[in-house]
């Protein structure tokens, strides 16, 4: 033969090879080999009968609603199941009654599902009747825990409808009012866990809350300007940055504060018309109060001649100051020279006032007047602008008079139009005749608007959140 060629000891390692994968093969069947499924079928003597097992499923199914018409048969441990159901769910149930019988094979589920309107609706009808008699066994509970949650809330209301402790614990109307409605939710809610306690569904108050927590968070993020509003109205009611009546200055808007309410600031401008501001806005903005000090400094410029005596024309400004019944000798008037033109030099003269007896505007205006009419007295000019003219060279024109022209003419063919130079005079205007500076008109407090900041205040007295006893936050203020 061929193979006898081979060394022996090759031949001993082939048909140690073919040993070797004979003997993994036979491994690799033996674990293909799939286990049994589900319990083990019994033979022999300890065979459970058809009729036992039939006799035991139909025992089972009388004593379920919905399973009492099904029709049971039983060969050979093998279950049949027929008939009709009212809904899948009853037949899927039982087929799992059926597999839990001992003796049971196998399993074939015939069942169909009922199509008839009135045999769909009698579960449906069953599980209605079913917690419509539920509810009305757990009405007296349910009565029982709403007169509790009732009582509770109650409690809390005549808690909360007292001014004290609350007055006592904050000043602030608006932080007592909101401390009140904060203490009056907190016994709701307690009133509601005691209820859910009594009704032993206190599980369902977490879903609540939940539910409560997660709508909160949509509303706040739709209307955060307005919650953004609302603590500022917070904030600004507990800083008090001003009182009523003040006269203010916020967003380049003036006018005098008629009341702080938790939506808006409103103020009355001088021409008495409302202005309402958002105190979102207020709170953030940068606000001046003219009110506060009752001592207010005015302010003006002046313009006299070049070639006048400056020194003599400021002691002027400030003797006339000075003599002036609303002008303040503490903080003294003052003038100084605020510039020096082309053609003249500015005056700038001050003064202070008591707020409360003169008004700022007609003592600026009074001021104004009086200085300027005792400058023109003294013969101080208060000069117009002058324009010098140069032309060619620098060689000034001679003003000459030129010939009148009739109206609509136009001068002749070849001539040229000649300019008009006036002299400037040199001396002085004869001072005019002024009202003597004594003859001060009136200048105190105009009290039409703030009238009218009274009237809007008493007709809704209550809705303000100033407190408006003279303190702001800063203190008292200072005496008048």
């Amino acid at each position: 033969m061929r193979y006898a060629s081979l060394p022996s000891r090759t031949l001993v390692h082939l048909a140690m090879l073919v040993v070797t994968l004979g003997f993994s093969a036979a491994v690799a069947r033996a674990q293909e080999t799939v286990a049994p499924a589900g319990p083990t079928i019994e033979i022999g003597e300890g065979v459970i009968s058809d009729t036992e097992i039939r006799s035991r499923i139909q025992t089972i199914f009388r004593e379920i609603e919905g399973l009492n018409r099904i029709f049971v048969s039983v060969s050979s441990g093998v279950v049949t199941l027929s008939g009709q159901v009212e809904e899948a769910v009853l037949a899927q149930k039982a087929e799992d009654l059926v597999s839990r019988v001992s003796g049971v094979v196998a399993i074939e589920n015939r069942l169909t599902e009922q199509t008839a309107v009135t045999e769909r609706l009698k579960p449906v009808i069953g599980r209605f009747e079913t917690r419509l008699q539920q509810s009305l066994d757990y009405l007296p509970l349910v009565l029982v825990a709403g007169l509790v949650w009732v009582l509770i809330g109650l409690l809390g209301w005549f808690i909360t409808t007292r001014n004290q402790p609350w007055n006592w614990l904050t000043p602030n109307a608006f932080i007592a009012d909101l401390v009140r409605q904060t203490v009056w939710l907190a016994f709701l809610m307690l009133g509601a866990v005691v209820a859910l306690d009594i009704l032993g569904a206190t599980a369902v108050l977490g879903t609540i809350l939940g539910a409560v927590g997660i709508i909160g968070l949509a509303i706040g993020f739709a209307v955060k300007d307005t919650v953004e509003n609302y603590i500022a109205s917070i904030l600004l009611s507990i800083r008090q940055p001003f009182q009523p009546r003040d006269f203010i200055a916020l967003e380049g808007m003036q006018g005098f504060v008629i009341r702080l309410t938790s939506r808006a600031t409103i103020l009355m401008d001088i021409d008495g018309n409302h202005i309402r501001i958002p105190n979102s806005t207020v709170f953030k903005a940068t606000i001046v109060n003219y009110t506060r000090n009752p001592e207010r400094r005015f302010s003006f410029e002046l313009g006299i001649d070049a070639d006048s005596q400056l020194h003599e024309a400021l002691g002027i400004c400030h003797q006339t100051l000075d003599g002036l019944d609303f002008v303040l000798n503490n903080p003294e008037p003052g003038a100084w020279i605020e510039q020096v033109g082309d053609s003249n030099v500015l005056i700038g003269v001050s003064g202070w006032i008591n707020q409360a007896e003169t008004d700022f505007v007609k003592a600026r205006s009074e001021a104004i007047r009086t200085v300027k009419t005792a400058l023109e007295t003294a013969g101080f000019a208060l000069p117009e602008p002058i324009y010098r003219l140069r032309f060619d060279n620098g060689v000034p024109v001679p003003a000459t008079e030129q010939p009148k022209q009739k109206s609509g003419s136009r001068p002749a063919a070849g001539q040229k139009p000649t300019a008009t130079v006036k002299p400037v005079p040199a001396t002085q205007p004869a001072a005019t005749e002024t009202p003597a500076t004594d003859q001060v008109t009136d200048t105190g407090v105009d009290e039409a608007v703030l009238k009218k900041v009274d009237d809007e205040r008493q007709q809704e007295s209550g809705k303000d959140l100033l407190s408006g006893n003279g303190e702001d936050e800063l203190g008292a203020r200072p005496p008048a």
